[in-house]
């Protein structure tokens, strides 16, 4: 094949013409054995066998061309000049060599193929501060934290995200969650109710659908089956419209509060309209396309069918069945005695005997609105000026929601599901005033020691507003339910009669869904649109001479070739790997082939694929080649001479690769990148590092990364990065490729095998945690509210696909998130609300998950109880991710200001609204107890390397702090925020805990402030992330020589980071201490072992946030700022 308008490859064996290009998945015996479902679906590698959990569930119709609904535009702009699908390549030869080590049998050839795929508030001790500008809805000197344009995007975006061609099917279901189906260290013992594997969706679901015998739910547990249970007949509801009709022309109704809230989905095209269906899920349309089927909001939101509607009973609008009198039932425990639920039973159904009285309970929370002769402990005032040990001697927990006890045993594990105030406020205007943020904290995919794990054909949830049935439901007899976000009569499945723990039937509300906040389903068949995704990992190592030189490549070899055995997969599992340097290098690993190939692709302005059926390999298959790439793969390299990084054409090329299928790219990067597409300059002045004004370049310097991760978002490709610089990288810019991939972000400044052993040790701990944890694949989530209650503004690493819809497509149990929620109507005749998060999402064992959260809260009118139920450690933490975006967007002395605004008008409100007048004359910072640590906590911030100033900080430093800040769940970043400190050279058995046979002594946690610090002693500070141990200068020998090992504190190494095993009591409680505080994250705090007197002691001393510096004042002076702000 010759001529400018081909392409070809050159070996020692037949040449093989190039295949047009292809940007889908190919064929799927599969899914072709529905005829009515395109044959585009699927993967181009078929699984071994089919299961009938990956059969679809109903016939689906034919998608149309360019309907596929990504709320993406619909037209696609590919990459390079791949201008359609089914196009072949037309340019002059590429140059690609092809090389491979000495090869008995020769080169083989290989097929080239495209993937197109106010006013001054704290002044410094040395200057003034820093003015905002005025607020326009709050008066001057309480500013609000306005929303970031740089989290989501410009609004009006120029370059909008490609919508994939025709003949892409991308799997948009809502993958069921599934507790870590990876080989993590803490895998969770999981109960498992029901059968061993999905069936077939239930009739009553979806009616009776031609050609198709319904089916009945199979309650089978190992040796037993319970009694068969009568089905009743199978009634189909109709909805006002058919259910895969046209989107309706009218306002559709609503389902949830009419939310107008502030579009946080920037990214979403502004042509893209956005209505919803008769059931009111969200969805994108076009012009007068009809809908599909292939998308997130149609599948997690359960489809168009709904289960039968009870008839004879008034409905009001879509939100169910109206009861103005009664105050909304959130506990399975209320019978038919509750005012205002009389209604007439269905036929055949009988009064349904329960536990105590709806209003009995109700009346447990009574007590709530604060009398001035009652107060509750979390509004009790103190004087912060007064108390001078203001912080607990133990860690702080979460605060209990104020709820019957029936209520807070059912509750969902604040460390997973928390929110900043326990008391809801009534109304807006109250929230308003307390001047405290309302929002939720959320770490879903947390790894659990135990999570109750659901087998049923039938997922019972709401038909308004697609609640899943939970704990806080009310039971109004046996056979209905009604729904606590909506408040809609639901009827209870004939199946969900049936309890299969107890193997009793008639008991619905003892069922494990009715009994756990935190529960995962295995899902169904309906939830699926094609055969599960396989795992599929990519590795993109830099290999210039800078990253050779730093010796990072031989670690993520060798950790690779240790762990290849636990990487989280099946049979299906498959791997690839790709290097670049100034140029992109391919691996061929295809079974069959004595050693690897490689490839080199020198034209990095249009990267193309070569070979890719050979590149993504299956790890079981090809195993001994990729054994034999990653022995040699340190050494390959080893003389090179090339100081380039072209990582912008590498991403490219992955992004290509991985687009059939999806899965995780893992890239390890080392410099900055300088050549081809996304090439960056250095944007950083070292002069300015200890500026005390503001902070220049924290936002992209250019659009690429975040433009190519919405695309990789939109394939379900996660991109993880590692940088390991030693200089500035621009990670402002390089961030974007994880922030809006749902991926992560590791960071090793200074890094090299040598010369930096506490990061070579970090770095090998946390990739190896990294390698092995659970991981979650094409995921979404979403969070729904009770009905008043709204969502405004996410915050975490994803992409947002509409309005309350989370893209995901990677999930790991180390992310966390936070939601911002406003009051839109009031609730005045609520005592309860709930919120659930519902996150679905393929396991890597190839099974369809969900994982439900649910939280109930009470509902109060008076400020005093919104000031009682803060909860102090979540509010800081939202307060710093809108702090981070106010940042980026307008400035960082701006942010500083409204973060110490904060905490000046709600102590001047809580002084002037809630303070009796004898108590508003007392001098003094009066607090709340439950805001008694706020000021501290605010000032740890303000000193914290995201928002610091006049401190020397590197640009990329101060980035990736605020990528944490955005990324970490509450009990990891609260810690990075104000660390914890003991002192542990005279550690005892007094109040020690025991935990499996080992005894945990539990020494007191200091204040941050040197003087708590001896120079006889030994301290160790928890930051979080790492443990440093400062050993005083007359330290103890005792302590020297039976811990350290060593004979003096001048004998003690430079950089040591492990304490040794040696057989003494005090060794023994040193290590079970630190254990016992390792054990408590999911990854490894690195321990650096810090003398007196040395220069890295700088880093342990800048975390103590209560003394003085420079540039920064202590804590005393703090609060005497804030004592002069609130007393104006």
């Amino acid at each position: 094949m010759s001529g400018p308008g081909a392409r070809s490859t050159h070996g020692h064996g037949h040449s093989i013409s190039p295949r047009p290009a292809l940007n889908g998945p190919g064929p799927n015996l599969l899914m072709n054995q529905n005829s009515s479902v395109p044959t585009e679906q699927g993967y181009n590698v078929v699984p071994p066998a089919p299961h009938v959990h990956q059969l679809p569930a109903k016939n689906f119709p034919q998608v149309p061309i360019e309907q596929y609904s990504y709320e993406y535009p619909q037209s696609f702009q590919p990459i390079g000049n791949f201008h359609s699908v089914g196009q072949t390549v037309s340019r002059p030869p590429l140059n690609a060599n092809l090389l491979q080590k000495v090869n008995s049998s020769g080169v083989q050839s290989a097929s080239l193929a495209a993937h197109s795929g106010s006013y001054s508030r704290m002044p410094l001790p040395s200057q003034g501060s820093f003015a905002p500008p005025p607020s326009e809805k709050v008066p001057a000197r309480a500013p609000i934290l306005p929303q970031s344009n740089w989290q989501f995007g410009h609004p009006q975006q120029s370059h909008p995200v490609r919508q994939p061609p025709a003949g892409m099917q991308i799997n948009h279901v809502v993958p069921a969650e599934g507790i870590g189906q990876g080989h993590g260290p803490s895998m969770p013992i999981s109960t498992t109710y029901g059968m061993s594997c999905p069936k077939p969706a239930m009739g009553n679901q979806y009616g009776y659908m031609a050609g198709r015998p319904t089916t009945t739910q199979n309650y089978a547990t190992q040796g037993s089956v319970h009694p068969p249970v009568s089905q009743p007949p199978h009634q189909m509801y109709q909805p006002v419209r058919p259910p895969l009709g046209p989107p309706p022309s009218g306002g559709p109704p609503l389902i949830r509060p009419s939310q107008s809230l502030v579009n946080t989905n920037h990214d979403a095209p502004p042509t893209q309209n956005i209505s919803r269906d008769s059931e009111g899920f969200v969805s994108g349309s076009s012009g007068d396309q009809s809908e599909s089927l292939d998308n997130y909001d149609s599948l997690e939101g359960g489809g168009k069918i709904m289960q039968p509607l009870q008839q004879g009973l008034p409905a009001r609008g879509t939100l169910g069945h109206p009861y103005p009198s009664m105050p909304p039932g959130y506990q399975n425990l209320a019978g038919p005695g509750i005012p205002g639920s009389q209604v007439p039973d269905a036929a055949g159904s009988q009064q349904y005997p329960q536990g105590p009285n709806f209003n009995q309970i109700m009346a447990g929370i009574g007590g709530l609105s604060l009398q001035q002769d009652h107060q509750s402990e979390g509004v009790c005032p103190l004087n912060l000026l007064q108390e001078r040990n203001i912080l607990p001697t133990t860690p702080v927990k979460a605060p209990l929601p104020n709820l019957h006890r029936d209520l807070q045993k059912l509750n969902c594990n604040p460390e997973v599901f928390r929110c900043t105030l326990t008391n809801i406020p009534q109304t807006q205007s109250l929230l308003s005033k307390a001047k405290l943020p309302l929002g939720l904290q959320l770490h879903p995919f947390r790894d659990l020691s135990q999570l109750p794990v659901v087998t049923s054909s039938t997922i019972v949830r709401c038909r308004s507003c697609r609640t899943y049935i939970n704990p806080f439901v009310n039971f109004l007899d046996q056979r209905r339910w009604k729904c606590n976000l909506c408040y809609r009569v639901n009827d209870v499945p004939e199946e969900f009669m049936y309890n299969p723990v107890t193997r009793s039937y008639g008991e619905p509300h003892k069922r494990p869904e009715v009994q756990s906040a935190t529960i995962e389903f295995i899902a169904p068949s309906e939830y699926m649109l094609r055969p599960p995704q396989p795992a599929v990992y990519l590795y993109i190592l830099d290999v210039s001479h800078n990253a050779i030189e730093s010796g990072y490549l031989n670690t993520v070899c060798q950790l690779l070739l240790d762990n290849l055995d636990t990487l989280p997969g099946d049979s299906r599992t498959r791997m690839g790997f790709i290097t670049f340097d100034s140029t992109i290098h391919f691996y061929n690993l295809q079974e069959g082939l004595s050693q690897p190939q490689m490839m080199v692709v020198s034209d990095i302005e249009d990267v193309f694929i070569p070979t890719p059926d050979n590149l993504l390999v299956n790890l079981n298959e090809s195993k001994e080649l990729i054994q034999d790439l990653l022995r040699n793969l340190p050494q390959m390299f080893t003389n090179t001479l090339e100081t380039q990084s072209a990582l912008g054409p590498a991403l490219q090329a992955a992004y290509k690769l991985m687009s059939p299928t999806g899965g995780r790219a893992s890239v390890f990067q080392t410099q900055l990148p300088s050549l081809g597409v996304g090439a960056l300059k250095s944007r950083e002045d070292p002069n300015q590092r200890s500026n005390i004004k503001d902070v220049q370049h924290l936002s992209p310097a250019i659009d690429f990364y975040k433009k190519l991760a919405l695309d990789c978002s939109g394939q379900q490709i996660a991109v993880d990065l590692f940088m390991l610089n030693g200089q500035y990288t621009d990670l402002a810019s390089l961030a974007c490729i994880s922030k809006f991939s749902a991926g992560c972000i590791y960071y090793y400044p200074s890094y090299h095998h040598k010369h930096n052993l506490v990061q070579v040790e970090k770095f090998q701990k946390d990739l190896k945690r990294y390698l092995i944890r659970k991981i979650g694949f094409e995921a979404v989530m979403r969070i729904r509210c009770t009905k008043g209650l709204a969502i405004h503004t996410f915050h975490g690493n994803f992409f947002v696909r509409s309005t309350d819809l989370l893209s995901l497509p990677n999930i790991n149990p180390d992310a966390g998130f936070a939601v911002q929620m406003s009051i839109e109507e009031n609730l005045v005749d609520v005592q309860l609300v709930s919120f659930q998060a519902a996150l679905l999402y393929t396991s890597s064992k190839g099974e369809r998950r969900i994982r439900v959260h649910t939280m109930c809260l009470p509902v109060v009118s008076s400020l005093a109880d919104v000031y009682a139920g803060a909860d102090v450690q979540s509010v800081t933490c939202l307060l710093a991710s809108m702090a981070v975006d106010r940042s980026i967007s307008s400035s960082l002395s701006d942010a500083r200001d409204a973060l110490v605004n904060a905490v000046i008008d709600s102590l001047s409100t809580y002084r002037t609204a809630v303070l009796s007048q004898q108590q508003q004359q007392q001098p003094g910072v009066i607090a709340p107890l439950s805001l008694r640590l706020f000021p501290l906590y605010v000032l740890a911030l303000l000193k914290q390397k995201a928002f610091r100033t006049g401190t020397s900080t590197r640009l990329d430093d101060r980035v990736f702090a605020m990528c944490e800040v955005k990324y970490q769940p509450v009990s990891y970043l609260i810690l990075m925020i104000h660390p914890s400190l003991y002192r542990i050279d005279n550690l005892s058995d007094e109040g020690s805990i025991n935990i499996n046979d080992k005894t945990i002594p539990q020494p007191p946690i200091l204040q941050l402030s040197v003087e708590k610090l001896n120079r006889d002693g030994a301290f160790l500070m928890d930051a979080g992330c790492a443990f440093f141990l400062w050993i005083g200068k007359n330290c103890c020998s005792q302590f020297v020589t039976q811990v350290l090992g060593v004979s003096n504190c001048a004998s003690i190494p430079q950089s040591m980071t492990q304490l040794p095993e040696l057989d003494t009591a005090e060794s023994e409680r040193t290590r079970a201490f630190l254990s016992w505080l390792r054990d408590q994250r999911p990854f490894y705090p690195v321990l650096q072992v810090i003398k007196d007197e040395t220069p890295i002691r700088t880093s342990f001393l800048q975390n103590m946030v209560e003394d003085r510096t420079e540039s920064a004042l202590s804590y005393y002076e703090f609060l005497l700022h804030v004592q002069q702000q609130v007393n104006k």
